[in-house]
């Protein structure tokens, strides 16, 4: 039996699986990753242009990436790992959903109650009164400290919904993720190098407490390890041949 088949079959006979997505989720809609040859980071200085210090001191710089980041959003629409995970959510096969993702493909795909470790750039957040707002307000050209984009309610500094560089994961998807974690039995990772803390802790969490491990990526993690069943190829192409093999159609 081959591994994408395996891993269809314990998915049938799980009683709790738990999916953890990065980026490798969405690049088949379009959206770089950010480590590969051809990643978001390649030649960049992430905490240059992603981190709190970068907002307080380089806000033109700032502003100007982020928007292109939503540049790329626009038209974005959801792949066959979106979907697919979507409607093994809704047929019960998949008990929870956390992502690295930022960038709503997964809500857009019909997946209900997801767990966004961090954040989302389809929205922004006042650092003065933490109201949230859509990220239309930060989609604006900065050529200077004076057009930082401001809370329409208190004048406050708004920043982009996601989680920056030297900013804290927010607690309360933290503690979910962890408590499906601990109930899992089947923990999959797609598309995601596994390199960012705390969130690939949560796959060495599920295999410490007895569940079967699967890493669904186009590069070798550190992780390969522990796994059960490691498939280096294109997520969606795999979560495809899944759906079907699980009886979802074709």
């Amino acid at each position: 039996m081959q591994p994408v088949e395996e891993l269809a079959k314990r998915l049938l006979e799980a009683r709790h699986a738990v999916v953890l997505t990065g980026a490798g989720a969405s690049t088949d809609s379009g959206l770089p990753d950010f480590r590969s040859k051809q990643g978001l980071w390649q030649g960049i200085d992430p905490m240059k242009l992603a981190s709190m210090t970068a907002l307080r001191r380089n806000p033109v710089e700032f502003y100007n990436f982020y928007r292109y980041r939503l540049s790329k959003l626009d038209g974005a629409k959801p792949n066959a790992v979106h979907t697919t995970i979507a409607a093994l959510q809704r047929a019960g096969f998949i008990k929870a959903l956390i992502t690295q993702n930022i960038d709503g493909l997964h809500q857009a795909g019909g997946a209900r109650d997801v767990i966004e470790m961090h954040g989302s750039l389809r929205e922004c957040v006042c650092l003065q009164c933490q109201n949230r707002f859509s990220s239309e307000l930060i989609d604006v050209d900065v050529q200077s400290a004076a057009d930082v984009p401001r809370c329409p309610e208190c004048r406050g500094v708004l920043k982009p919904g996601v989680i920056l560089f030297e900013e804290a994961l927010p607690e309360t998807a933290i503690e979910r993720a962890f408590d499906e974690t601990y109930q899992a039995d089947l923990f999959i990772a797609v598309g995601t190098s596994l390199e960012v803390s705390p969130v690939n802790q949560l796959p060495m969490l599920a295999v410490e407490r007895g569940a079967a491990l699967a890493i669904i990526n186009l590069e070798a993690t550190h992780l390969d390890r522990l796994a059960q069943w490691v498939i280096r190829d294109r997520a969606a192409g795999v979560l495809d041949q899944i759906r079907k093999l699980v009886g979802l159609g074709s």
